[in-house]
């Protein structure tokens, strides 16, 4: 809602909404902040489609992390991507419409990420996080 008000009626400022969301891409509570169906940046067709006058739209931008590197945590061994950056379209111009570069830097902590479970006490007072990193660079 805070994001909907930010962005109604306004079509030169840019939003960036990011962090630890607890949930997956296509969790429902990380899909209602893509929008309606088929709103996913790697979709071509409807990303350079204009939006019959929604200027709200936030496109979430890890779907373009490399497969191999679309994680953020490793929850048992598994690695999930929890972590995300949702931009709006006046961070992506053009016609087609410029992407950033985005990654995820599951290799810049240390020895690597180290595995979580169930028990939240288990890493107390590690100085390390158990999330990797995720970024975008915007061409501006």
């Amino acid at each position: 809602v805070k994001a909907n008000a930010l962005l109604a009626d306004n079509d030169h400022d840019a939003l960036i909404l990011l962090g630890d969301l607890n949930d997956v891409v296509d969790a429902a509570t990380t899909q209602f902040l893509k929008g309606p169906g088929s709103s996913e940046i790697n979709n071509k067709r409807a990303f350079n489609r204009p939006d019959q006058g929604n200027d709200t739209r936030l496109w979430n931008l890890v779907h373009l992390i490399p497969a191999s590197r679309k994680y953020s945590r490793k929850y048992k061994g598994t690695g999930e991507l929890i972590d995300h950056i949702f931009v709006s379209q006046e961070l992506l111009p053009g016609n087609p419409r410029r992407l950033p570069e985005v990654d995820c830097h599951v290799d810049g902590i240390g020895d690597g990420l180290p595995v979580v479970d169930d028990n939240p006490g288990a890493r107390l007072g590690e100085a390390a996080s158990d999330h990797a990193p995720v970024t975008a660079v915007f061409e501006l």
